[in-house]
């Protein structure tokens, strides 16, 4: 997503982030209204089925959801415009490990030496990439927390269709975003550019990643779930030392390398598991 952002970073932050919400917001909602009626009208009647104490539970789940991934859409963004790629990038690779030790500690989910041990790799190449900037690091650490703790939520709340619940997630955070854009000082852009660029950003890069997230949650640990995310920082990586031609030291090429090794050391059960099906 550091590609289409920056094309419109002359635009403020939060005006990217409150129109991504929005335009996510109307086109979800529009796709559920006209192929997903029956999906919705059947988690109403569940939910309206639930007892007291399981409607408050999915509320604030709901709502606690809604706030983590508010919190790390506007820092990522912010981020990318205002710190630099390394920095973003550096939140993905903080945020398996957050994912991880809370998965392993709040859900009790199993891990197994090897595991343990990608993960101990995992963090020693972490721990090289943070030795630079102490902003980036902090900037990193908030983005990735947010993160982590909204896959740990999505696990625990189950028993629903993943589309409606991020339909109302981002219904939550337009609840935000609205009174905002209605006092906002700013113009509202007229660029189609601009608009072009949010509508991609919105569907191709809001809707079916955090969609795809949530219905993994349903078959695999949080935990394998977060692992993988470090491809993200990996592609993040390479655009900054490629396309935004960002100034790399030697130290970070390994450190993302080592990476690269613990993901498939974390994963190697996963492969020869497929292998043998």
């Amino acid at each position: 997503m550091s590609i289409p952002v920056r094309w419109i970073r002359e635009y403020p932050a939060e005006d990217i982030l409150y129109f991504r919400i929005v335009t996510a917001l109307a086109a979800l909602w529009l796709y559920l209204l006209l192929f997903q009626r029956k999906t919705l009208r059947l988690d109403i009647q569940k939910f309206r089925e639930l007892s007291k104490k399981g409607k408050i539970r999915q509320t604030g789940l709901t709502v606690l959801a809604s706030l983590l991934i508010f919190g790390n859409w506007f820092t990522y963004i912010y981020a990318v415009n205002h710190i630099s790629i390394q920095s973003a990038a550096l939140a993905y690779l903080t945020c398996p490990l957050i994912t991880a030790a809370a998965a392993y500690f709040i859900l009790k989910e199993e891990l197994r030496p090897i595991q343990k041990v990608a993960l101990l790799i995992a963090f020693g190449s972490v721990c090289l990439l943070a030795k630079g900037s102490l902003h980036d690091v902090l900037w990193a650490a908030t983005i990735a927390t947010c993160y982590a703790f909204y896959l740990i939520v999505q696990r625990v709340s189950t028993g629903f269709n993943k589309l409606n619940q991020l339909a109302i997630q981002l219904s939550i955070c337009a609840l935000f975003v609205i009174p905002r854009l209605v006092y906002n000082h700013h113009e509202i852009p007229t660029d189609p550019v601009f608009w072009g660029t949010i509508i991609l950003i919105a569907v191709i890069f809001t809707i079916i990643p955090l969609f795809l997230s949530m219905y993994a949650l349903i078959g695999i640990s949080s935990t394998t779930t977060g692992v993988l995310l470090y491809i993200n920082p990996i592609i993040a990586f390479t655009l900054a030392a490629t396309y935004f031609q960002e100034p790399v030291p030697f130290i970070k090429y390994l450190a993302y390398g080592i990476i690269l090794m613990a993901i498939v050391l974390f994963n190697s059960i996963n492969f020869r598991q497929t292998r043998k099906n």
